[in-house]
């Protein structure tokens, strides 16, 4: 048996956030999947499960959108290492999103194997 790792998926749309989560649990590397609405949702999440090992992360949504979560993480030493990758439709926000810490990057619709790869990378060096 290999190494899983808990994900916390972040999207306000409930389909992305089904479909991912579908997606998710039939991922071998995946022990969990937990789900927010939004950035500050996720935090919280984040602040109350010390276990979860990467963020999967929407940028567009309401309340506290993928960037401002990105800046709240870093003021954050206690959760701070966990990784994130950012998933958006926009790829002009990939820099920003890079300069906040983020782990890496997918553009949506995703593809089963990419997001493996990238969880794969993740579990590694976990």
């Amino acid at each position: 048996m290999s190494k899983q790792i808990k994900i916390l998926t972040v999207d306000d749309d409930f389909i992305n956030l089904k479909l991912l989560s579908s997606m998710l649990k039939k991922n071998e590397l995946v022990s969990e999947v937990v789900e927010a609405k939004n950035g500050l949702e996720a935090l919280n999440i984040l602040k109350e499960q010390s276990d979860i090992g990467l963020v999967l992360l929407d940028i567009k949504m309401p309340i506290m959108d993928g960037i401002e979560f990105l800046s709240n993480l870093e003021s954050m030493p206690d959760i701070n290492k966990t990784p994130v990758i950012v998933l958006t439709t926009d790829e002009t926000r990939k820099r920003e999103a890079f300069d906040h810490g983020a782990f890496d990057f997918l553009i949506k619709p995703l593809r089963d194997a990419d997001l493996t790869r990238k969880i794969a990378k993740v579990v590694e060096l976990s």
